[in-house]
């Protein structure tokens, strides 16, 4: 009986244990799908400048992030599968160093003209956006492989949740620790999905 005791309370431990790497490992792995500091609700998006759904949803989210006064958090996913999204994505990067804004304001005219671009005449696109916005675009963008180095850490944190496709759109939110995040598979349902959040 002892015996049996001894056994059940240490399968009860061993449980516990995995309880709580599994907690642990979800802490790790979803502050991306929290809203930024000072923010109840947020739209977390993961996407590949050559994705032509992408192109299409972006605006959409665009919109709502204004309509509720709720950040939209942009992460870069490019897919293997596109010859020049990496790139596009590193150059955003270097257009966020200047700031953020410009960052994404490169971003949507990159969607604004995805059908056009193809990896021999990105560059050219890219030094037309920084001569109309009057910055400088260097003939290496990215000498020290940081730029490189955060598209490839957006794109660890989106495999790390299981990121199969883009766009991938979340709405989240820190009222509800049970539920903090939902992914929209519609964009016709975008709104609700905010208003559900924001009302938890």
């Amino acid at each position: 009986m002892k015996n049996l005791s001894q056994l059940s309370l240490a399968v009860w431990c061993l449980a516990l244990s995995f309880a709580t790497c599994l907690y642990a490992a979800d802490e790790a792995v979803n502050p991306v799908l929290r809203p930024p500091k000072g923010s109840q609700v947020a739209i977390v998006v993961f996407e590949d400048l050559q994705c032509p759904q992408c192109r299409r949803v972006s605006p959409i989210l665009e919109q709502a992030s204004r309509t509720y006064k709720i950040p939209l958090v942009r992460h870069d996913f490019p897919l293997p599968m596109h010859n020049w999204s990496y790139d596009a994505a590193v150059m955003a990067r270097y257009f966020d160093s200047i700031s953020k804004s410009l960052g994404n304001e490169f971003r949507d005219y990159i969607f604004s003209n995805q059908f056009e671009i193809n990896p021999q005449n990105l560059r050219a696109y890219a030094e037309k956006f920084a001569s109309d916005h009057k910055v400088e675009f260097p003939f290496v963008v990215d000498p020290q492989g940081k730029f490189a180095a955060e598209v490839n850490a957006d794109r660890d944190i989106g495999k790390a949740i299981k990121l199969d496709h883009t766009p991938t759109v979340y709405i989240v939110g820190n009222r509800n620790s049970s539920r903090p995040y939902v992914e929209m598979k519609d964009s016709s349902q975008l709104y609700q999905l905010i208003d559900a959040m924001m009302n938890q």
